[in-house]
């Protein structure tokens, strides 16, 4: 991740999930708040809910290969929050992207000439 640092204070996340903006669907939650900074902070969360170690894992790993290949494309000065839903867990690669894509979309977190 060139630009972008993991979100991994307590406080950060939840202020992130008051106070910022949030889209989901099936699969995924997406919460996005300004941090006043030049680079983007990026927290994945992925509850037990969702299966056992080793599917968190797998589903914690695609999203952050999601987020890499897609970095250049997201806004800077940015905390996002993913929050991978139960669903996430029987998805595949290309459904999670897509989703994640949508979201993003959504929140206007892209930049304008790539976003679709």
């Amino acid at each position: 991740m060139k630009k972008t640092v993991s979100l991994k204070e307590n406080h950060l996340f939840r202020r992130t999930y008051s106070r910022g903006k949030t889209a989901a669907d099936s699969r995924l939650a997406l919460y996005v708040r300004g941090n006043g900074q030049r680079e983007n902070r990026l927290g994945l969360t992925v509850s037990t809910k969702v299966g056992h170690a080793v599917v968190r894992n797998r589903v914690r790993r695609r999203l952050r290969e999601i987020y890499r290949l897609h970095e250049e494309q997201v806004l800077g000065g940015r905390d996002v929050v993913v929050v991978a839903r139960v669903r996430a867990a029987s998805s595949d690669y290309r459904q999670l992207e897509r989703s994640f894509l949508r979201l993003a979309d959504k929140l206007e977190l892209l930049k304008k000439e790539s976003s679709r």
